[in-house]
Formats: structure tokens, C-alpha cells, sequence
């Protein structure tokens, strides 16, 4: 059973999400797929599954609803560096970059998604489906089940992984090895010279895999720490 679903499920889907075979990656990367013997098919077995009631867009669009907050798109941080006074920074983008590369660029993994609409009920039968094997494409999603509107047609996400090039494309993976694990530490050795005055956290500043309720438990826990904790405004 265990060769079967390797072959069958990891292999290939290792080889297309990040061009490498499981065994060139850390094992915590196919310790993320969990393997149960059960009649519950869904993929997480979490007791509580749940998305925001009105949606992730909403739900940061509240967050950043308040006065003191100012979004700029399309900015570059490198462009207004020296021109945002603060006495603590929250640095969510990639690390090494930060640090202008003085260590060498850590690898990640990028995405291109195609969106068709189809005029149909439902395209599937689950919110997402993988593809681990031929297909050049990892998964579809189908957002309509996640949602639970009631519209007629629905619209799905093709998802296509490829490396992610600097001026190219856009990061959203870090790629899980122990020769980058170990590049990244010289950069954390570095972040954590700066006394918090900048903090580090996300996928791509902590150079960790997160799903989204670790990113959301790694920001909290950020706050607690270093801003309530530390009585910082």
C-alpha cells in the first residue's frame, strides 16, 4: 500500500509542484499530506473547518479599514525605504531579498493560474481536485463549493507550478532542503541582529510552508509576543 501511494500520489505530484523527487526534499513536505484509514474522505480531518463568513478579500479589506492604515499598490519597498519613518516594521516578503542577497537567492516555487467559467452547475464534485500524474496542471479548484453560492455556472482555477524567476514572476513557495534551510539561517542570524525593530513572518520571511491557519497562528503569535508582549505601539 504504501509503494502503491507513493508511486501513485507523491512521486508525481512532487515532480511537477516542485521539480524535485521527495527524496531531494525535506520531509516535512510530504509529512504535510495526511494518510488516514477512514470512511471520511475529506482531505483535512480537522473537528472545525471554516473559511471567513464573508470571504478572505473581506476580511482584509476590515483589517486594513482604519486610519492609521495607508495601502500603497504597486510600490516597491525599496522605492519609498527612506521615506517611512517607523519604530517597528512587520516584513512579510522574501528574506533574502531584504537583505539585498548578500548570501545568495533562496529558491521558490511559483504558480500561473487559468480561469475558465463553465455553464454549468458545479464542474466537480469537491471544491479540489489534484492531479498527481500526466497532467501538466497540480489541481483545480472550484471555489462555488467552498462558498456556497447559488449561482448557475461556476468558474474554476487551473493550477500550473513552475520555478519562480526575480522580475518574472511571483514567489509562493520556498522550496524545503537543507542546503537552502541552512542559507536561510544566515539570514535569520542577520534579522535577529535587528533587535525586532523588524519583524520577520509568512511564508516567504520565515521561509517556512505554511497553510493558511499557520500563517494566520504565526502572525498572531508574533503579535503576542513581540507588540502586546513588548508593550510596542
Amino acid at each position: 500500500m504504501a509503494e502503491y501511494v507513493y508511486e501513485k500520489v507523491f512521486y508525481g505530484y512532487n515532480l511537477k509542484q516542485w521539480g524535485l523527487t521527495p527524496e531531494e526534499l525535506g520531509p516535512s513536505v510530504t509529512g504535510r499530506v495526511p494518510v488516514h484509514i477512514s470512511r471520511d474522505n475529506r482531505y483535512f480531518q480537522d473537528r472545525y473547518q471554516a473559511i471567513p463568513k464573508d470571504g478572505y478579500t473581506q476580511m482584509l479589506q476590515r483589517m486594513a479599514n482604519h486610519s492609521n492604515i495607508t495601502i500603497l499598490l504597486n510600490t516597491d519597498y525599496r522605492e519609498i525605504e527612506g521615506e517611512v519613518k517607523f519604530d517597528g516594521m512587520v516584513y512579510t516578503g522574501l528574506i533574502d531579498e531584504f537583505f539585498d542577497y548578500m548570501y545568495g537567492e533562496l529558491p521558490y516555487r511559483s504558480l500561473q493560474f487559468e480561469f475558465s467559467h463553465h455553464l454549468v452547475d458545479t464542474y466537480q464534485e469537491v471544491a479540489q481536485v489534484n492531479y498527481p500524474n500526466e497532467q501538466a496542471y497540480t489541481r483545480i479548484s472550484e471555489y462555488k463549493h467552498i462558498t456556497g453560492q447559488r449561482a448557475y455556472g461556476t468558474t474554476v482555477s487551473i493550477e500550473y507550478p513552475l520555478a519562480y524567476k526575480r522580475g518574472q514572476n511571483l514567489p509562493y513557495y520556498p522550496v524545503p532542503r537543507e542546503e537552502n534551510r541552512k542559507r536561510y539561517n544566515l539570514y535569520l542570524s542577520d534579522a535577529e541582529s535587528l533587535n525586532h525593530k523588524v519583524l520577520f513572518a509568512g511564508r516567504l520571511a520565515d521561509y517556512k510552508y505554511y497553510n493558511m491557519d499557520q500563517a494566520v497562528a504565526r502572525a498572531l503569535g508574533v503579535f503576542e509576543k513581540q507588540v502586546a508582549g513588548g508593550k510596542r505601539s
